[in-house]
């Protein structure tokens, strides 16, 4: 098992030694850390744990990935797994927790749920992205969230032209355009206006980020199509984001976005549902009167 975190604060200190001592105790496996984390070497050293950089998952036999931050830190380890296979357990230390759902208090809980197999595995689709300049960067052209092509250093707006399969759709006078998954429906998309997709249903959502025509709305449609992107502005570059991850693009580049040909698989425990997700974290059915 490895477990993945950006930085950890004082705080959430305690909760991390709490996972490693209750992982050690409960299934005692051959556990890593990443690199990122080498500042707590007292932690590492008193529980014997391995380093591990990232890019060598597979070579140490690790089958199974604990992120433990937020929803960025998340997000950051689906460049780690790629199409390996390994699932994610989320541990919330962020803030929202929309993946990372389960609580710092539901540690102990979820570790015996690992140990009892009582779990099942959540699979999330992803978005791949292809263009000139991705290829030549070698940057990881794949998203679980969003790809994003975004005005860049000037207050004007983007013109982008959008094709379904190379049906022309629109041209979208914007900021930017979100070509959201299910997943990252309830991320920048949502801030946008765009609406909730529940998991596997197969969909992508077309999102317009302050477009100049307010009937220009969000469009959800089916995750089969190949959409096709050209974008340009008064500056001779605009900005196409993976996620967290981004890259400048030139005017007029054509973007290739399509679903990913393979997933993600997160662990769900019981009673950690997306439903029950987004019910708490956007306290629905709450009354802000009482």
């Amino acid at each position: 098992m490895a477990i993945y975190g950006k930085s950890i604060s004082e705080n959430n200190l305690k909760f991390l030694e709490a996972l490693i001592f209750t992982l050690k105790d409960e299934l005692n496996p051959q556990l890593f850390i990443h690199q990122s984390l080498d500042e707590h070497s007292t932690l590492i050293d008193r529980f014997n744990i391995n380093f591990f950089d990232g890019q060598d998952l597979l070579v140490n036999g690790i089958d199974l990935l604990i992120s433990f931050g937020g929803d960025g830190t998340l997000l950051d380890t689906v460049t780690m797994i790629k199409d390996s296979n390994i699932p994610v357990l989320g541990i919330n230390a962020g803030r929202l927790g929309f993946l990372a759902n389960i609580t710092q208090e539901d540690i102990v809980l979820a570790v015996k749920a690992l140990k009892n197999k009582d779990y099942k595995f959540d699979q999330r689709s992803l978005l791949r992205v292809k263009s000139k300049t991705l290829s030549d960067n070698k940057t990881s052209n794949f998203a679980l969230n969003e790809i994003t092509v975004h005005k860049k250093d000037s207050s004007s707006m983007l013109k982008i032209d959008a094709f379904l399969d190379n049906e022309f759709l629109n041209s979208y006078w914007a900021d930017g355009l979100i070509i959201s998954t299910p997943t990252g429906s309830t991320a920048y998309s949502l801030s946008c206006g765009g609406p909730i997709i529940s998991p596997g249903s197969n969909n992508f959502v077309i999102t317009p980020v302050s477009p100049h025509n307010l009937n220009l709305r969000p469009m959800v449609v089916s995750d089969n199509v190949v959409i096709r992107l050209r974008a340009e502005s008064r500056e001779s570059q605009f900005l196409l984001t993976m996620d967290s991850r981004s890259i400048s693009i030139e005017n007029n580049e054509e973007i290739f976005i399509s679903k990913a040909d393979f997933s993600i698989k997160l662990i769900e425990l019981p009673d950690h549902n997306f439903f029950k997700t987004i019910r708490n974290k956007l306290f629905w059915g709450k009354d802000s009167r009482n």
